[in-house]
């Protein structure tokens, strides 16, 4: 799978741009604040519909304007794909595959799979529960699209059930309405814990033989699923907070409160790991990732690697070009000291300054 190219229009910072990406490495080097991270989050909305920065559709137009426009060419196996998005300010946006409208997003579920890498997810570790949470739903949403269907559902009803729960104090007699909500919530809240579950039990096998050779053979990681609710005890779970939550007004109980445990010889890393430890961490959990997504759909994701070569030490630098050797990478970094070091590869170099990309 690899991207042929991309056009923008309107988008962020750029106002029109047309680019050609190499199979392999695509280099993007140029100062902070130039649109490097803007390139990459384009990428990802075409192929996801949304942004990774979890902003709103109408965030990423560029200033003063009223639509942007992105179109990508995709190439997998022996077929090409064309998406484009189509947003506008004051109206949903629109998608088409091939030049046809698809009515929902979810359409464009496994025609493009991209990991995204970013000094954030150095600190998925060290970070809340919310940026872990984060990181299953991003992989997942793209993975399987029974997920994707389960997590819109699950948080529609969450975010009406909390609304409820702020009224029925000054409305008690909306809580008859309540046990509706709950039953929604259930439903859709155990088809998540299970494909959760599924999901980091398949991401373990190869979190522990990365982490491994990174380490080299010292340290064993252990990646466990904390369930804030097991799926048979959701229901009475519920029932049970009730009383709690209409004192607190929000819900207490459900996925919406996950979490990930990162064991290193049986030590939590998220209390008593240090800074070495957590990055290596996410090091290897994201290359883990990139193996899962190859072996799910038989084929390599698009890597987007957005400034991580400077938060990284020159062992752990050298083992993730390594590893994503056989991957179409899009990779952006201030400068270039660190990938002729290590005499990476690069297809294509680009400099990126002010919304405009060349080739030097």
């Amino acid at each position: 799978m690899i991207i042929e190219s991309i056009e923008l229009q309107n988008y962020r910072n750029y106002e029109s741009l047309k680019l050609s990406l190499g199979e392999k490495n695509n280099i993007f080097y140029g100062d902070n604040a130039q649109g490097k991270t803007n390139l990459l989050e384009a990428i990802f909305f075409a192929a996801s519909s949304k942004s990774f920065r979890f902003c709103k559709d109408r965030d990423v137009i560029r200033f003063s304007e009223e639509e942007a426009h992105i179109k990508m060419i995709l190439q997998k196996k022996s077929h090409k794909n064309r998406i484009d998005i189509h947003l506008k300010k004051n109206n949903v946006k629109g998608i088409a595959i091939n030049g046809f409208p698809v009515k929902k997003a979810s359409d464009l579920f496994g025609l493009a799979n991209v990991v995204i890498f970013s000094p954030e997810d150095l600190s998925l570790i060290k970070d809340g529960p919310k940026e872990r949470r984060r990181f299953i739903d991003l992989e997942l949403c793209q993975l399987n699209k029974l997920y994707l269907h389960n997590l819109a559902r699950y948080n529609r009803v969450l975010l009406q059930r909390n609304r409820l729960l702020k009224d029925i104090p000054f409305k008690p007699q909306l809580e008859d309405s309540l046990s509706i909500w709950d039953e929604e919530l259930v439903k859709y809240g155990q088809a998540l814990i299970r494909l959760r579950r599924e999901f980091i039990e398949s991401l373990q096998e190869k979190l522990l033989r990365i982490h491994k050779n990174i380490s080299g053979g010292r340290e064993e990681l252990l990646l466990s699923y904390e369930e804030n609710v097991r799926e048979e005890a959701f229901s009475e779970a519920i029932i049970k907070a009730r009383d709690t939550e209409k004192k607190q007004r929000i819900t207490l109980v459900g996925p919406h409160r996950d979490d990930l445990l990162f064991q290193i010889n049986g030590e939590d890393i998220r209390k008593f790991g240090s800074q070495g430890q957590k990055r290596t961490a996410a090091l290897s959990l994201k290359l883990a990732e990139i193996e899962l997504v190859k072996e799910k759909i038989e084929d390599y994701p698009i890597l987007l690697l957005d400034d991580v070569f400077s938060e990284l030490d020159k062992k752990r630098q050298n083992f993730l070009l390594d590893e994503i050797s056989d991957v179409q990478s899009i990779i952006t970094c201030t400068g270039l000291e660190d990938l002729i070091e290590n005499r990476f590869p690069i297809d294509k170099l680009y400099y990126v300054e002010g919304g405009k990309i060349e080739c030097p």
